[in-house]
């Protein structure tokens, strides 16, 4: 158990025996009246953001979360399988866990996996990730005032836009959060 006191971002919460993940809070106190923790909160399966209010002080319950460092290993069917980098237990994560994160996984990638009393809960990739480019149509050049862009395929099958400047066989750093591109790796 802790306080509203006690609340940053990235603590996971248990309200009403679902697993809750403070995203931002925000103290407040009024002129007139008791003080407040205004929060936003995702929920850890479905990935849904709500509005909460907290009186100041009020008792929460949190939830024992365990980030491990993981190693993909492949991708076998619907499933996703992991292995833990310190004792080599592998772990078999569903496609509806990984969600986007399955965008930007190359084998052999280490990553962060959250679980919660043995059971997986989420993939987390690190900001940015560099993918090779594996397919992308010849970039044309024409009569425009600012620069253009284009899809291309990366290694993962995931398609984004890019500069008309890139080529097939570029290395580049991708925005995981977003899919954005970031720049040519040298």
């Amino acid at each position: 158990m802790a306080t509203t006191n006690d609340l940053k971002n990235g603590l996971v919460l248990n309200l009403d025996n679902q697993l809750w993940q403070v995203l931002e809070f925000q103290h407040v106190k009024p002129g007139k009246g008791p003080a407040f923790v205004r929060t936003k909160l995702k929920h850890v399966i479905s990935g849904k953001i709500i509005d909460k209010t907290f009186n100041a002080g009020t008792k929460v319950e949190t939830a024992n979360v365990d980030r491990r460092d993981m190693q993909y290993l492949y991708h076998d069917g619907s499933d996703y399988v992991f292995m833990d980098a310190k004792d080599y237990d592998q772990v078999t994560i569903p496609s509806s866990l990984v969600g986007d994160a399955a965008n930007y996984m190359l084998e052999n990638q280490e990553l962060q996996v959250s679980f919660h009393d043995g059971t997986p809960l989420s993939v987390e990739l690190p900001a940015s990730v560099e993918l090779t480019i594996s397919h992308t149509e010849p970039g044309l050049q024409g009569d425009r005032s600012t620069g253009g862009s284009k899809p291309a395929t990366l290694e993962t099958g995931y398609e984004i836009q890019v500069p008309l400047f890139l080529e097939e066989g570029t290395k580049i750093k991708v925005d995981t959060r977003t899919g954005d591109y970031l720049g040519r790796v040298k």
